[in-house]
């Protein structure tokens, strides 16, 4: 008796919930994030509940409590803040993914540059137009952004100019809509977008590389989370991921 009480619980819709994981991700990770999910799902684990942002909020949030298992970044900075405060399981922490920087305009405005010190950035944005991306305050891909328009002498005369985005899907979605005519985002996040085509892409050298690291977060360690961490470093995700145009590391 005791037995099939115990079998009763394991089978209930709580307990099945209770495995539910939650999976804070950066916001370039959607599309390929979602496509993860639903291959976690026919694997037999319950879909992940996903939510997605800067990498900065979500670490923030984290910070503040909010529930979730495991955090995707995408940079070392903000995975590093949360290690550093204890609240990621240390030993789980992997780079599993990297990205290109690339320069966007609207599809129906193509144009290609290529992109060396000194290139007339300001040409393509006319004289008012404003350059899209993260804002390098705190959002890796205007972090990334910011590197590289250093290197290339062209800071000084685009920070001015710069639309300052609270993720780079945002950034993304200004040019879209034509309201921005450029931007600065990560090439997976140009390849969703028909209403977008690559200009250019920054060299390798203007920038740190755009690294994604993974972690399961202290208050989220469970076996689930770990199994999903090894899911998503192994053959079937990193085939997502690369589908989707992700560096598999």
């Amino acid at each position: 008796m005791r037995f099939l009480l115990v079998l009763c619980l394991l089978l209930s819709p709580l307990a099945a919930q209770a495995q539910r994981l939650t999976v804070f991700a950066a916001a370039s990770l959607t599309d390929a994030m979602k496509d993860v999910s639903a291959q976690w799902s026919r694997e037999g684990h319950q879909p992940l509940r996903l939510s997605f942002g800067s990498s900065s909020t979500l670490a923030l949030q984290i910070e503040q409590g909010a529930p979730a298992n495991l955090f995707a970044s995408a940079d070392g900075k903000w995975m590093d803040y949360l290690a550093n405060r204890q609240l990621i399981a240390a030993d789980t922490r992997k780079d599993l993914l990297g990205n290109d920087l690339v320069l966007v305009v609207p599809a129906d405005h193509p144009q290609q540059v290529s992109i060396a010190p000194g290139f007339n950035l300001l040409a393509i944005l006319g004289p008012k137009g404003r350059l899209a991306t993260g804002d390098p305050a705190h959002v890796p891909v205007g972090i990334y952004a910011e590197q590289a328009l250093k290197k290339l002498g062209l800071w000084d005369a685009v920070a001015p100019r710069l639309a300052r985005t609270a993720d780079v899907r945002s950034a993304l979605l200004l040019v879209q809509r034509g309201e921005a005519p450029a931007g600065i985002v990560y090439a997976t996040d140009a390849a969703v977008s028909p209403a977008v085509m690559v200009a250019g892409t920054f060299p390798a050298n203007t920038h740190d590389p755009v690294a994604y690291p993974f972690a399961v977060t202290r208050s989220g360690d469970t076996p689930e989370a770990r199994a999903l961490l090894t899911f998503l470093a192994g053959p079937q995700a990193r085939a997502i991921f690369a589908q989707r145009g992700f560096k598999v590391e």
